[in-house]
């Protein structure tokens, strides 16, 4: 699955869900002063962008070390983000992870898993092994990415009062459709490559 800069940086959004985890942010942090809030969410997301990171150039060596094939992630990355895009089209009160949390949050749930979640950890290795040579370029879409969703999550009380609960319902449905036909076609891949190792 040959993807563009373009096309990986919208992918990383997609999955990454910034407009599906506005409510479960703002329900996380509301208990926070208002002035504490904006320091918390940015805190979170730069902690997720680190974790991210940390998986683009240390991705190959992670898989190396625990012997995953390509075929392995692509088929295992395919499953993680075909239920997350059950759950965001048949969403759940409790959110996507059924997480919820006491006092201020850190790291978890609001940095992992909900932002540098499974698929979107995934994904990273899954583009890091198959295409090392464009590191640079994963990089760059995973910090585009990264950042276009921190703005949203930290505006996310202003975005829920403009377009409301049933618009945020509707783009998470949205995005979850989209995600099943991502995580389809990632299964396909990896159930054919894997075909064809075996077959030669």
């Amino acid at each position: 699955m040959e993807l563009s800069i373009i096309s990986t940086t919208l992918l990383l959004l997609v999955l990454l869900d910034p407009i599906g985890n506005i409510p479960i942010y703002i329900a996380t942090v509301e208990r926070l002063p208002p002035a504490k809030r904006i320091r918390v969410i940015a805190r979170e997301c730069l902690i997720a962008y680190a974790i991210l990171i940390l998986f683009v150039f240390g991705g190959n060596p992670l898989m190396s070390w625990m012997h995953l094939t390509d075929e392995a992630m692509g088929i295992a990355g395919g499953i993680i983000l075909f239920i997350i895009a059950l759950r965001l089209i048949f969403r759940r009160p409790e959110g996507v992870f059924g997480d919820t949390i006491d006092g201020e949050p850190f790291v978890f749930p609001l940095a992992v898993p909900l932002f540098a979640g499974p698929s979107a950890i995934a994904f990273v290795l899954l583009m890091t092994s198959k295409t090392p040579e464009r590191t640079l370029e994963l990089l760059l879409a995973v910090t585009i990415a990264s950042g276009v969703s921190s703005i949203i999550l930290i505006l996310g009380t202003k975005i829920s009062r403009i377009i409301g609960k049933r618009g945020l319902r509707a783009l998470e449905t949205l995005l979850g459709l989209l995600l099943t036909a991502v995580a389809t076609q990632m299964l396909l891949d990896g159930i054919k490559q894997y075909l064809s190792q075996i077959g030669s």
